[in-house]
Formats: structure tokens, sequence, C-alpha cells
């Protein structure tokens, strides 16, 4: 599982001329914190080209909770799929902070693809990693326990958008309060408090308000790939 796009992003890996070309197709638009960027089962067909900031791409399920799918940021488009297929949407963008984008129709993005086959086939290997992505993380929630779970995210959220400390401790800025980050891992603010407490208490992580720090980037990465669990996290050293 994965909140994060595999590979350089879409706008990053186009040759370019394809890059200016399609940005000058769009116009720019600016997004405030918690803004809705795209919204679940409109009809509409517009692709959105972030040019900074971050956003959440979520659903809602059929108990009707909210999961967050990935995390999309600078250079990455979204709203391709419903544009090419003409579909509903199939997820809500949300902007995590603010928010900067160039918002480009349906029609021009699909005139766009027809004429330039490199970004043809990068959006196809887009398709395909989102779509991998998806199937992996359906694995995850049906057996992986909340601690696995958030130490993986934790640990993907240190090592895309994390700044290393001299100490060694991995400090990430991103904006995701406690609800957005068990909606990440899928499961409810009251597990999800549970893990990061005991995380905390063994000096794992360090938390504060939409903000923590990484202090033992190793122990995270084991619980995360399920080789220790809570029960067996070793005891911090006493001062």
């Amino acid at each position: 599982m994965s909140l994060f796009e595999d590979g350089r992003p879409f706008l990053h890996a186009l040759p370019a001329e394809d890059r200016r070309a399609l940005l000058g197709l769009g116009t720019p638009r600016a997004y405030a914190a918690g803004e809705v960027v795209l919204r679940e089962h409109d009809r509409t067909t517009f692709v959105v080209a972030i040019t900074s900031g971050w956003s959440t791409v979520s659903v809602e399920t059929e108990r009707g909770v909210r999961l967050i799918l990935a995390l999309r940021g600078a250079g990455e488009v979204v709203g391709d799929q419903a544009a090419v297929d003409h579909g509903s949407r199939s997820a809500t963008v949300t902007a995590l902070g603010p928010m900067e984008a160039v918002v480009v129709s349906g029609d021009r993005f699909r005139a766009y693809l027809a004429a330039r086959p490199v970004a043809t086939v990068l959006i196809m290997r887009q398709f395909s990693s989102r779509l991998r992505s998806s199937d992996g993380e359906r694995r995850s929630l049906a057996s992986e326990k909340v601690l696995q779970r958030l130490a993986a995210r934790l640990v993907e959220l240190a090592e895309r958008t994390g700044h290393p400390g001299a100490d060694g401790a991995i400090t990430v800025d991103l904006p995701l309060p406690q609800h957005d980050i068990a909606a990440a891992v899928g499961s409810t603010r009251e597990a999800v408090a549970k893990a990061l407490r005991l995380l905390r208490a063994q000096g794992v992580v360090r938390t504060a308000s939409r903000r923590f720090v990484v202090m033992n980037i190793g122990l995270l990465r084991l619980l995360a790939e399920g080789r220790a669990t809570g029960e067996h996290i070793p005891a911090r050293p006493r001062d």
C-alpha cells in the first residue's frame, strides 16, 4: 500500500515542451486549505494539474466512513480518469493546505493526449500504478493490524516529505490532523490515538499539532513490515 505515486509525477516526467503545452491549455487556480477540488460521484470531466501544495484523495465507504487512499502533490494530475472515460468521479480530492493548480477542461485534455503519445503513455502508467496501489490497499485493510498500518503510513510520510535533523530524527510538517491520519490508516480515530500513544511512550515518535517527529525510523520500519509488534517494542532506556 502507498499514499504516494510511484516514480516521477506526471508533469515532471513530461518533456518540457509537452509540459508547457498542457499548462498553457488551462486556467491557474488557487485552493484554500480544506477546499474540495473534485467531489466523488460528480459528473465533471476537468483535470487539475497541481503546481504546489498537497491534496488528499478519499472515498466514502458503504458505512459512511471516510478513507484516504492517497496524497497528491506538485507535479501530479488528478481528475484524469473521468476526463478520459467520461465516468463519474471515483474519489474526492481536497486541498490539504494552500494549493495552486492549473485547471484544464476534459475536452482539451483528451485532445492533448491524442496529439502527444508520450503523455498518453505516462497517463496509462499512472492508471496502472494507481490500480496496483488500490489492490494493495485492500489487502492491507484485510490483513494488517492498526499499528502496522499506522507505522507504514508514518514511514512513508517521513521518507517522502520529512526533514532529517542532525540527531537522526525526521520531522514531518505536512498538515495532517489526527482524523486524517486515521482516515489514511483505515481505522477509527480512537484506535489510531491508542497506537500513537504506544509509539510515543516507547520514544518511536513525538507528536504535536499537525506535525510529528520520527525518532526511530528503523524500528518504525520493522513495525510497518510486521517484523515487530506492539507487544515487542523494546523499552525506551531510562534517562
